[in-house]
């Protein structure tokens, strides 16, 4: 089986040192384990993220990338960044509080190495609230790339946080955008517009954690701009019909007006399994 693959993950000065920790130590217990991790820090850490990343340094000096920039950039700006330093051809991507399941890229990779078509491998998360126990809802996406098609013409249909991609595929379409908001839906779209195939696995990959300010930020004026930029671009490129953005964006539109405590009825409940 394919083994090797790079880790790419960003963390900028408002994470929770706890959160970083266990997001790492997740990757680090990986049934195939990574030769490469690269952790792009957004801008200034606090002292506490800094000591948690010197401290997998300390243990794993040839292991880890770290690259830090002078000020934050933002996700995808961070992620080109980091993209940069990956040696490797697959690149899982994994955010800095959630938690990976420990078979999580030994399914990727089995699944690559069946399919040598594919550019792009997500799967299901589970969301919980506290601790990992405390799940509140799952998150499935389309599996085939036939359905990943029809899918992503409305809606995001891979779970960034489970996505592992193919380096150079990435880079062919330009990497990610300068959107600060929805931009890893952008890239995506754009690589599926390409003819890169894609594929979801029907397992839960990562175990995403629901923090009081997740809804908030979900229905934020910004990050409906950013949907609805995302949207407006695939229209442009033929990806989608005018009316695949009316009714994406009307959607959208709906849950950026709702109050936070019904954004998490409308996402925990009717939006999810």
């Amino acid at each position: 089986m394919y083994d090797d693959y790079s880790v790419l993950m960003s963390v900028y000065h408002r994470e929770k040192p706890e959160y970083l920790r266990q997001s790492i130590e997740s990757m680090l217990a990986q049934t195939v384990a990574t030769n490469d991790f690269v952790i792009v820090c957004d801008g200034p850490l606090t002292s506490e993220l800094d000591a948690v990343i010197e401290e997998f340094l300390a243990v794993h000096p040839s292991l880890f990338q770290i690259a830090r920039l002078k000020e934050n950039v933002g996700i995808g700006a961070a992620a080109n960044h980091g993209l940069k330093r990956c040696r490797n051809e697959w690149v899982a991507k994994m955010d800095a509080d959630d938690i990976a399941c420990s078979d999580r890229c030994e399914s990727q990779l089995k699944l690559i190495e069946q399919n040598p078509q594919l550019s792009i491998v997500g799967g299901y998360i589970s969301e919980f609230e506290g601790t990992i126990h405390n799940v509140v809802s799952l998150r499935k996406v389309p599996i085939t790339n036939e359905d990943i098609l029809k899918y992503a013409q409305r809606r995001m249909p891979f779970n960034n946080q489970t996505v592992m991609y193919r380096k150079s595929d990435v880079e062919t379409v330009g990497g990610y955008s300068s959107l600060r908001r929805c931009e890893d839906y952008d890239l995506y779209l754009r690589m599926l517009a390409n003819g890169f195939a894609a594929q979801n696995i029907a397992q839960v990959l990562v175990q995403y954690r629901l923090t009081k300010d997740a809804f908030k930020r979900r229905g934020t004026w910004n990050n409906f701009e950013g949907f609805f930029r995302v949207r407006w671009s695939a229209y442009r490129i033929g990806f989608s019909s005018l009316w695949d953005v009316c009714v994406a964006c009307s959607g959208q539109f709906i849950l950026t007006l709702l109050p936070a405590s019904l954004k998490k009825v409308m996402y925990t409940r009717l939006l999810r399994k």
